[in-house]
């Protein structure tokens, strides 16, 4: 298959990034201004059910001449099966939107907990709790472990601290907090916010594609770094004929993680970021009412 490249990136958006403020390798400030340095107008802050990294974010786009769209991506499953939900301009003082983001994050950190009494029962007293809560701050989870495991010497990689303890079925694996797909929705859509489908090709069964259509999803991330040419085709043709908002991003963690995706190596024009913040701004003045 012909690889068919991205638009460059100029005048373009790059709507999925995380920072330290939950998985990724670069704070909030330093995140956005690599994304500035790759050419790009507008730079999504995405972290893992936290809001933590949009002020640094915001006061770093403004000295970089680059737009921060505020977000986050929240994790739900279905059975066995992650979907990720991205949440763009809603309101983080919307009370069960702001219940919601707290629930999660106490539930990443008693899944920390869990995991690291799991590989002290293994035999690894040596892997600290406390440095552990100081990597991830408000929104830890398994990649923060994974970096104790490798700074201690029990692992060389992340990859590997995944593939012998963390990973599902392995030792130290504790099934992350529960939340259902619909629920993530309606609480975006209640704080007047625009949730997007990320990553559908990652699901790996379209049936939550349709499901997550029927729970008012709002946008489709169609192009995205995992997604292969015929995937970003499919999902944008099924998101247009859905009526969704059609978004992409890199989903870089900075250039330290298990692999560095550049941000803006993914992008979109910005006429969907005019899209995404007319809905928001839409969903706002009538207080996020369902449809």
């Amino acid at each position: 298959m012909v690889r068919i490249p991205m638009p460059p990136p100029a005048g373009r958006a790059d709507l999925h990034n995380h920072t330290t403020a939950s998985d990724g390798t670069l704070s909030p400030a330093e995140q956005v201004r690599w994304a500035a340095s790759q050419g790009l107008a507008a730079v999504g802050i995405t972290d893992h059910d936290t809001i933590a990294g949009w002020a640094e974010a915001r006061a770093a786009a403004r000295e970089a001449g680059i737009e921060v769209v505020p977000g986050c991506e929240l994790s739900t499953e279905v059975g066995s099966t992650e979907v990720h939900i991205l949440a763009y301009y809603f309101d983080p003082g919307e009370p069960q939107m702001a219940e919601l983001l707290a629930r999660m994050r106490g539930g990443r950190r008693r899944r920390v907990e869990q995991a690291v009494a799991k590989l002290h029962e293994l035999g690894y007293r040596e892997v600290s709790l406390e440095r552990i809560l100081a990597r991830g701050g408000e929104s830890v989870g398994r990649p923060h472990i994974a970096a104790e495991l490798v700074e201690i010497g029990v692992v060389r990689t992340l990859t590997e601290a995944f593939e012998r303890f963390l990973a599902h079925g392995r030792p130290a694996y504790v099934p992350r907090p529960k939340l259902k797909p619909d629920e993530a929705i309606a609480a975006v859509r209640r704080a007047g916010g625009v949730p997007v489908l990320a990553h559908p090709g990652l699901i790996g069964d379209d049936r939550w594609v349709r499901e997550a259509i029927a729970a008012g999803i709002m946008g489709i991330e169609a192009y995205h770094t995992d997604h292969n040419d015929l995937q970003r085709q499919f999902y944008a043709r099924w998101g247009c004929d859905a009526g969704l908002v059609v978004t992409g991003g890199s989903d870089s963690h900075g250039p330290r993680g298990t692999r560095t995706v550049l941000p803006g190596s993914v992008n979109v024009g910005l006429e969907v970021v005019a899209r995404l913040k007319e809905l928001s701004a839409w969903y706002q003045r009538t207080g996020g009412t369902l449809a």
